[in-house]
């Protein structure tokens, strides 16, 4: 499959659920007139039935059940209409992506753009045009801090092989993909915290003696009743179990108001929560890691689902109390005591459950965002994680937030011998760009997701860069000395044993030659001797006698560019050996300083 071949299935789509918007706008626009003259009808037949007699009171149930049938179909086709909505947003997204017209458009999770994280800020991960605006399609607030969690931290071999695994068999299930981003209300991200906070706070009922008690009692007041009423038995009986009741009820009558009116809010989330369950549980799955997920949704014989599915019914229950005609007939059955019981019991059953429920939706979103990417870009394999020390060989390797067509592909191998490269090269020939590619395409490999490559092969790494670093006035802290605390987070890693890929651009700029040289040399070869791998940028050639020191554990590369008419040309590609020439004196003089 091509990329043309994605644009078009995603048009179809898009062209499908546009149509269907417009059935279910006119049948939702049908369904509210009708409703709204069912409900005229009510009033108008027990006029007829009960003041002239014209016809039988019966009658009144006619447009009663037509009233509450054409409610609920109203409900449901307004639901399907909102998804609508939202699936004709998933596409237009998707084909903006694929026209790389996707930047400043999606979800750019800002909170997680840590300036102290060893890459985060570095390789563009967060914020306005970053790798999460471009992959993001979590609805919900667990599966995108997730998509930022592995993002931020590499993953074993065997974990990341499994998340490749998942993402392949997702890669085609479109269907699935889209009902998992168009799931719940209108905004950006669904929390659940009302739910959480909910279920993780003390139980207020937690007596199961009491809770049958209730039982007993509503069972004895219902048998008063009955034998007072069709045997016209002594009402003392009747008197006697509703008084009993009744100090039962409001011994209780504070704990059981607590947990009425505490239990709305969560339910209406765990309402949105059960929508992906009950969809994840119906799909069949192939690859181990989704099929553990799908099966840890399965408890004791009931699905999540279901479980959830009883909470929220009870939910519902507590809402019959103000129906006049049957909320005080429900007063004789201790109704809102047993319900409140009932949802204690069932927070205390399943309140650790519920995290649960809520990682596994998380995750099943972050692999369809992956897989979403994976879909997107069929040009771009998986790569093959390799066991061993760290190392890297990527085979035109393209940055994945650029257009292809702006790419110009480069190739590189680190392990095995080689550790370090020196970059040598003019301003803007492309150096930085080199970095930032190498680092977002290992990201992408440690997530499970395809890279943006012919091919590639790594270790799993931790990733350390230098490409942003930044002073801070708050803190009285210089570009400098921000530079050296990330290169000594580095070495401690690689100290205690971690793979390292370093990734350090300009190194040391902010002082003078003479200490640069002896500090970048000391910097690199100490992570050399640690068994790091990575490259490292400089205008200044002196530092690219590091290589020769270092040699051959060390080599140089550079990026080469030419005057035409009076304009630089850049190609873009990695050369071997050092630069031989300068272009900041042609850039100067390109925009009109007298130099």
């Amino acid at each position: 499959m091509q990329t043309e071949d994605v644009h078009l299935i995603y048009s179809e789509r898009l062209r499908q659920r546009r149509q269907s918007l417009k059935e279910f706008l006119i049948r939702a626009r049908a369904a509210g007139y009708l409703r709204g003259g069912a409900g005229l009808l009510i009033p108008v037949t027990v006029w007829l039935a009960f003041v002239p007699h014209v016809v039988s009171g019966w009658f009144v149930l006619i447009p009663a059940a037509a009233f509450f049938g054409l409610h609920r179909y109203y409900e449901d086709t307004h639901g399907k209409l909102n998804r609508a909505k939202r699936a004709i947003e998933f596409y237009e997204k998707g084909i903006a992506r694929v026209e790389n017209r996707w930047m400043g458009a999606g979800i750019t999770h800002t909170a997680f753009a840590d300036t102290d994280h060893l890459y985060a800020n570095d390789l563009d991960i967060f914020g306005k045009g970053s790798l999460f605006e471009l992959l993001c399609t979590a609805r919900t607030r667990f599966g995108q801090n997730m998509l930022a969690a592995w993002f931020c931290t590499p993953a074993s071999r065997s974990e990341i092989l499994r998340r490749q695994e998942a993402i392949e068999e997702l890669r085609s299930n479109l269907d699935l993909r889209e009902e998992l981003s168009v799931f719940g209300p209108d905004r950006a991200a669904i929390d659940f915290d009302l739910a959480t906070e909910w279920a993780f706070q003390p139980s207020l009922l937690n007596s199961a003696m009491a809770r049958v008690i209730a039982s007993i009692l509503a069972a004895l007041t219902m048998a008063a009743i009955g034998y007072a009423y069709w045997f016209r038995g002594e009402p003392m009986w009747m008197i006697l179990a509703a008084a009993v009741q009744a100090g039962f009820a409001l011994a209780y009558r504070k704990r059981v108001k607590d947990v009425i009116l505490a239990i709305p809010a969560p339910a209406g989330e765990l309402q949105l929560l059960e929508v992906p369950l009950t969809r994840l549980e119906r799909e069949a799955f192939s690859s181990p890691r989704l099929r553990e997920l799908r099966a840890a949704l399965q408890t004791a014989g009931r699905s999540a689902s279901q479980r959830l599915r009883t909470l929220i019914g009870l939910n519902e229950m507590l809402e019959y109390r103000r129906n006049s005609s049957i909320g005080p007939f429900l007063c004789t059955l201790l109704w809102a005591t047993q319900v409140a019981f009932a949802i204690e019991a069932w927070r205390g059953q399943h309140r650790k459950d519920l995290q649960h429920w809520m990682r596994i939706v998380g995750e099943f979103e972050v692999l369809s965002a992956l897989a979403g990417f994976a879909f997107e870009h069929p040009e771009c394999p998986f790569p093959e994680i390799l066991e061993g020390p760290a190392r890297l060989e990527g085979d035109a390797l393209r940055h994945p937030l650029l257009p292809e067509t702006q790419c110009v592909p480069n190739s590189l191998s680190l392990g095995r011998g080689l550790q370090l490269l020196i970059v040598s090269g003019s301003n803007m020939s492309g150096k930085s760009t080199l970095l930032r590619t190498v680092g977002i395409n290992v990201v992408l490999a440690q997530a499970g997701a395809p890279v943006c490559a012919r091919h590639l092969k790594c270790s799993p790494l931790t990733i350390g860069a230098t490409l942003r670093v930044q002073d801070s006035l708050q803190t009285g802290r210089s570009r400098f000395y921000a530079e050296i605390r990330r290169l000594k987070a580095m070495m401690t890693l690689a100290e205690e044993g971690s793979p390292i890929l370093f990734l350090l651009d300009e190194i040391m700029h902010g002082t003078n030659s003479q200490d640069r040289v002896t500090g970048a040399e000391a910097v690199v070869r100490g992570l050399v001797e640690k068994n790091a791998i990575g490259l490292v940028t400089t205008h200044d050639l002196a530092l690219t006698r590091v290589a020769d020191a270092l040699a051959p554990r060390a080599a140089n590369v550079h990026f080469e560019d030419h005057l035409e008419n009076s304009e630089l040309i850049f190609d873009y590609r990695l050369h071997n050996g050092i630069i031989q020439k300068s272009n900041a004196l042609e850039l100067m003089r390109a925009i009109g300083l007298k130099v």
